[in-house]
C-alpha cells in the first residue's frame, strides 16, 4: 500500500465580514450579492455570524475538512469546515458553520480512502469504509487517505491497522474495522453468489469524488 497524500499545509485566507441582519430574507439578499451566510464557534467563545465570498468558498468546500485563515477585522482566526448546507435542488451553498481551531491543535476527522491500482485478475474491489477516524493536527488534514490494491488476490482484507497514515496522523477508527475486500464475482445464474459488493474499479476511485463533499470534524 502506497503512502497517503498529505493536505494543504496552509489554511486557505479568506476575507470575513461580520452579519448584522439574520433571518431568511437577509440571507436570500446576502447570497444574492455573492456571500454565503456563515458562523464561527468552539472554543468556549459566543458564536459569530460572518458572511464569505461565495466563488472562493464554494471551490475550497469541494475538500473534505477544509481549513480556512478567516481575516475578520484584521484579525486572523483558523476555523475548520464542520458543515456545508446547500439547496436540495440547486445545490448552491446556503450556509457554512465553521470551528474554530488553533495552529498545533489536535482535531478528530473523518477522512475520505482512495482506492488506486488493480487487484488480481478477474476480481473486484469491496470497499467496505468510506472514511478513516483520525486525530490529526488541524493544518495538516490530509485530503484523503491512499489504499493501494495492486495485485492482491481473492479473500484479501484490507482493515484499518493495516493503512499507512501520515506523519503526526493517529488511527481513531477500530483498528479491526474492514475497509476493502476482494472478491471474485459469481457466475451468473448460479444462485450461489454472496451479496452484492461494490465495485471500485480499474485504476483510481474514491469515495469522495463528488463535488461539495464535506465530511464532518470535532475538535478532540
Amino acid at each position: 500500500m502506497d503512502g497517503p497524500r498529505k493536505g494543504h499545509d496552509m489554511a486557505d485566507r479568506i476575507s470575513a465580514e461580520r452579519r448584522e441582519q439574520f433571518g431568511k430574507g437577509a440571507a436570500r439578499k446576502l447570497r444574492a450579492s455573492g456571500r454565503i451566510p456563515a458562523v464561527i464557534y468552539g472554543h468556549g467563545t459566543d458564536p459569530v455570524h460572518i458572511s464569505l465570498p461565495g466563488h472562493e468558498v464554494s471551490l475550497i468546500v469541494r475538500h473534505a475538512n477544509a481549513v480556512l485563515d478567516l481575516d475578520l477585522g484584521g484579525r486572523s482566526q483558523l476555523a475548520l469546515v464542520k458543515d456545508v448546507q446547500k439547496d436540495p435542488v440547486r445545490q448552491v451553498i446556503e450556509h457554512v458553520d465553521l470551528l474554530v481551531v488553533t495552529s498545533g491543535e489536535t482535531v478528530h476527522v473523518e477522512v475520505p480512502v482512495h482506492v488506486e491500482g488493480e487487484s488480481a485478475p478477474g476480481t473486484i474491489v469491496g470497499l467496505e469504509a468510506q472514511t478513516l477516524l483520525l486525530d490529526v493536527e488541524a493544518t495538516h488534514i490530509p485530503e484523503r487517505i491512499l489504499v493501494d490494491v495492486s495485485d492482491l488476490p481473492d479473500g484479501a482484507h484490507i482493515t484499518a491497522a493495516d493503512v499507512k497514515l501520515p506523519e503526526g496522523a493517529k488511527l481513531a477508527s477500530d483498528p479491526e474495522l474492514l475497509i476493502i475486500r476482494i472478491s471474485t464475482p459469481s457466475r451468473a445464474g448460479t444462485g450461489e453468489g454472496e451479496e452484492e459488493t461494490v465495485e471500485v474499479g480499474a485504476g483510481e476511485a474514491t469515495a469522495a469524488e463528488a463535488e461539495g463533499d464535506v465530511v464532518s470534524a470535532t475538535v478532540s
